[in-house]
Formats: C-alpha cells, sequence, structure tokens
C-alpha cells in the first residue's frame, strides 16, 4: 500500500466533529490579512453540519465531506447510513482517507495521477469533494465517479481534479465509495452491490446539499471512467436512481460487465476458502486488510482455478476485474441491457464513448503485446469467449504483418470495451449520442496510442498531471484538443447541446474527437461474438 506523507493530519481532519479553526482577521499580522469574503466564500451549511473548506482563484474547495457514515463496525457490511451531525464547522481542506486497497507498480508509465498513489488509511472514506464557482447560483452540477476496476482508486486522484470544471461555471463533485469485498463481494446474507448503493447515497446527498455550494440539484450529470462508467451505466438501468441524475456521461464503460448474483457468490466461496472463514458476513469481517489483499491477488491471477463465465461460456470482464457489479436485487432486476430495451432510464440523456486503443494501457506497457503468440492468445481468450480461435483469425491473426499480440490487443479493445458500449447505446430508448477518442499518445515510443483512460486530462483539463517522460500523454499533447474535448462535456452538463446528431443502431454515428467530425461506424467484427 502506498502510503501519504500526510496521513496523520488526514486522520485529524476528519474526527468525527472535526478540528476548530480561528479565522478571525484581527489575530493575524498585515501581511496574512485574510480577505472576508473569501472566508465566508470558504463556508458552506450541509444537513449535517457545516464545512469550512478553501476559496483560491475564484474556486470553493470542499474535500472530504461526508455523505454517509464511515463503512466500519456495524455498518461494514450494511447500507449506506446517515452521517451523525457535528457541532462548529468541520475541516474540509483535507481530502482524507480513501477506501482501503493495494496498488503495485505500473510498468514504463507514471499511473499515480490516474488513479490516485492509495491514498491513506481510515474509517471515514464515504466523501466526496466539491469544486465550485465562488459566485455560483443554479450551476449545472457534474458529479465523477472514478474507475480502477471496484478494486482501487479514489476521488483525489490528480487528473480528476474539477478545478476546471469549477472555472467553466459547473460545481463539479467526486466521490469515494466501497470497492473489492466490502463493495461488490455479494455475500450471503449481506445486501448486494453496496458499492453502488454508496454512489446512490452519494447522488441522493447531491441533491438534498449541492444547492448550498451553488448548484442546481434538478441540473445534475453523472459521469465516470472506466468501472467508474460501468456503475453509471448500470444506475441509468437502475430502477433506485430515478430522479438523482438529468445526464450521464460513460467513458470506456457500458452496462454489460455485470454478473448474475449466483455466478458471482463462486466467487464468495473461493475466497473464504483461501481465507480459511465461513462464506458469509461475520467470516470476511475477521480477515485484516493485508489478507484480504492477499486473497484477491490470489484469485485475480490468470492461473486461478476460479471459473466465472456464465453458461454460454461467457466472463464479461476478460479477467480484469473479479469485483463487478450484480444484477438479481433491487438495484439491478435485471441485466441493465435488458432493462434499457424495456425503457429503463429513457429519460436520461446519455454520452457515451470508448478510446481507439484501449487495451493498449494493459497490453503495451507490460509488454504483453510484443511477447504474445498464437496458442497463448487462443487460451487467454478462451477463457473468457467460446469462440476464441474465431476471434482472431476475424481480427487478422494468422495473416502477413498482423502479429498474434497485434491481433489480441486489437480483438479484446473491441470485446471489453468498444463493442458492448455500442450495444449499450443501441439498446438506450432516450436520446444518446456516441465518441470515439482517437488521439494516440506518443509514450511507450508511440505504442501507447489511444489507450484506456487517456481522454481523462482532455476531459478536466489537467493535460499537465498526464505530461512528461513516463506520462499518460507523452511530452507534448495538444492543449487545443483539451479546449473541445472539455468544452463538449459542459456544453452537455448545461443543457445537452453536443455538435452531432444522435446514435441509433441504424446510423450508428460516432464523433470522432479528434477529427472534429461524426461518421457512420460500420459493425464490430466482435458483434459476432457477443452476446
Amino acid at each position: 500500500m502506498w502510503h501519504h506523507p500526510k496521513a496523520d493530519r488526514h486522520s485529524r481532519a476528519h474526527s468525527p466533529a472535526g478540528p476548530r479553526k480561528c479565522y478571525s482577521p484581527a489575530m493575524t499580522s498585515p501581511d496574512q490579512m485574510i480577505d472576508a469574503a473569501a472566508v465566508d466564500a470558504a463556508l458552506a451549511a450541509t444537513a449535517a453540519g457545516r464545512v469550512r473548506g478553501s476559496v483560491t482563484n475564484g474556486i470553493r474547495t470542499f474535500l472530504g465531506v461526508p455523505y454517509a457514515a464511515p463503512p466500519v463496525g456495524d455498518n461494514r457490511f450494511a447500507l449506506p447510513r446517515p452521517v451523525a451531525a457535528w457541532e462548529g464547522e468541520r475541516d474540509a481542506t483535507a481530502p482524507g482517507p480513501c477506501a482501503p486497497q493495494r496498488l503495485k507498480p505500473f510498468p514504463q508509465l507514471d499511473v499515480a495521477p490516474l488513479i490516485g498513489d492509495g491514498g491513506t488509511r481510515g474509517d471515514d472514506y464515504l466523501t466526496l469533494n466539491i469544486w465550485a464557482p465562488v459566485a455560483a447560483s443554479n450551476a449545472p452540477v457534474m458529479v465523477f465517479i472514478h474507475g480502477g476496476g471496484f478494486v482501487i482508486g479514489n476521488k483525489d486522484a490528480p487528473v480528476s481534479d474539477g478545478s476546471g470544471f469549477a472555472r467553466s461555471g459547473v460545481v463539479c463533485v467526486a466521490i469515494n465509495y466501497r470497492m473489492g469485498v466490502d463493495g461488490f463481494l455479494p455475500i450471503p446474507g449481506v445486501p448486494a452491490n453496496l458499492g453502488l448503493r454508496d454512489m446512490l447515497a452519494a447522488l441522493a446527498w447531491v441533491q438534498a446539499n449541492i444547492a448550498s455550494f451553488g448548484g442546481d440539484p434538478g441540473n445534475v450529470t453523472v459521469f465516470g471512467e472506466s468501472a467508474g462508467a460501468m456503475a453509471i451505466a448500470d444506475l441509468v438501468a437502475s430502477p433506485l436512481a430515478t430522479g438523482l441524475f438529468q445526464r450521464a456521461i460513460i467513458e470506456s464503460g457500458h452496462g454489460a460487465m455485470v454478473r448474475d448474483i449466483g455466478i458471482a457468490q463462486r466467487l464468495v466461496r473461493k475466497l473464504a476458502k483461501i481465507l480459511k472463514i465461513t462464506p458469509d458476513a461475520a467470516g470476511f469481517a475477521k480477515p485484516d486488510a493485508e489478507a484480504l489483499f492477499d486473497a484477491i491477488e490470489k484469485v485475480s491471477s490468470p492461473l486461478a482455478r476460479l471459473d466465472l463465465r456464465d453458461t454460454a461460456g461467457h466472463e464479461p470482464v476478460f479477467g480484469i476485474s473479479r469485483f463487478i457489479p450484480v444484477f438479481g436485487d433491487d438495484v439491478l432486476p435485471e441485466p441493465p441491457i435488458a432493462a434499457l430495451g424495456k425503457g429503463a432510464g429513457a429519460a436520461v440523456d446519455v454520452l457515451i464513448g470508448t478510446n481507439a486503443e484501449e487495451m493498449r494501457l494493459y497490453f503495451v506497457p507490460t509488454g504483453v503485446k510484443r511477447k504474445m503468440f498464437g496458442w497463448l492468445a487462443r487460451w487467454v481468450v478462451g477463457k473468457s469467449n467460446p469462440h476464441a480461435r474465431a476471434v482472431l483469425k476475424a481480427y487478422g491473426m494468422g495473416r502477413k504483418g498482423v502479429t498474434a499480440g497485434d491481433a489480441f490487443t486489437a480483438a479484446l479493445s473491441d470485446l471489453v470495451f468498444r463493442w458492448p458500449a455500442r450495444q449499450y447505446a443501441a439498446a438506450h430508448q432516450g436520446r444518446t449520442h456516441m465518441y470515439e477518442f482517437d488521439w494516440r499518445s506518443p509514450a511507450c515510443d508511440g505504442e501507447l496510442g489511444a489507450c484506456h483512460g487517456i481522454e481523462l486530462p482532455f476531459v478536466f483539463d489537467t493535460l499537465a498531471t498526464a505530461t512528461g517522460q513516463r506520462g499518460l500523454a507523452g511530452e507534448a499533447p495538444p492543449q487545443e484538443l483539451v479546449t473541445r474535448v472539455h468544452k463538449f462535456w459542459v456544453d452537455f452538463a448545461t443543457d445537452g447541446r453536443l455538435p452531432w446528431d444522435a446514435f441509433t443502431a441504424e446510423t450508428r454515428l460516432v464523433y470522432s474527437l479528434e477529427k472534429g467530425a461524426a461518421f457512420s461506424e460500420p459493425v464490430m467484427p466482435a458483434a459476432a461474438f457477443l452476446p
């Protein structure tokens, strides 16, 4: 676990009552005088009590504001519960702890700007950050849900700093949620999808409190990337999310990455066996965090003897994560795609898209693409799809000039991300627009390309966080593309505006963010091999 050097200060800052500070200008020397207007702007009221953040360059920032009670003790495997009220002012100038996680070094690239540095340990992590213009009143609201395979990541990753949206007149919110065993393991006797339920609680908090920060609770756009986007795609189809947001932006996500509860409970039993515990809440409450992380690593190995395929032989995650949402409860009564086809989420405007070369993030820096060979590619794909040989042939394996690594990487980009996103867009009964992020990063000797996650610094206008020798975007990424992409997100969140027509199964209209034009996209080879 990577440790934040300010962990102790963060823990003190997030005690139930929070530290009290005196902000009287009379107590400062003349060169330290505090502007009275800035002091007032740094204060906001929530249903649980007042919070004091900071004001810099016209942006109000509040960090680590709780939206639910700490998920520990009796709360650990329970529905998110209300925050206990506090007296006075709670400090909101430090981000506080994040959900327990273990990060590993990543070759060639600095990915900490995208997923954070592992954050600090602590109980009070069901919190959110808010960035708002000082003069905001009834401003559009954007709520960001981070990615990380439902096991890593947090609201404080540098790439998703919301200051750029605040400068553009938006109140931006970023949230933490329960992950891994606590958030996405359907333990018998425990409410399923606790991570999704945390997101619903955060969105309900926004409805009740965001007006105090200058936001309009009637104009909320939820947006996320990777696992965060998968979660949002699910929430669009969830009956429990009705009325919590008006628009959704789904970046490299879709609604097919879900499992039947019964299949997912194979994972429960496997973990319990590794940990030598009973497969219930009492059993999973016993191991410490490190033991849980060790067990998660074991079941996440490609060599783990764990079959999570459905009756047709499909495994929807292709091994990226063992922990994903499940259907068969009140959050997701049925698979999201099926629910969309019946009209679920039709009132929500959707902007959904993918990156042109998603899987290069996983296969280029690690050397997998370069080292891959035929039978291994068929074995890996075959663990998730019953037509592995035909899939790889459709993507050129065996043709002159196409390596096994080329076919493998292109096939999985489409199978895991790109085609299921198109299926989602076609199933959604409401207004749906589709984009493709196709700017190619020059990182990794030009091989990284339009990989997974590359759009984030463009969306948030935080390009500096991903720039440099080990940066995801390389050494000289185009700021003009940032301006274009960021504006699309802001305009869509403001009133639904986009400069291209909606996607339908017939027109298949996809907007190239780099080229600035829409085109009718042909059906992908992957379509023949997915449900």
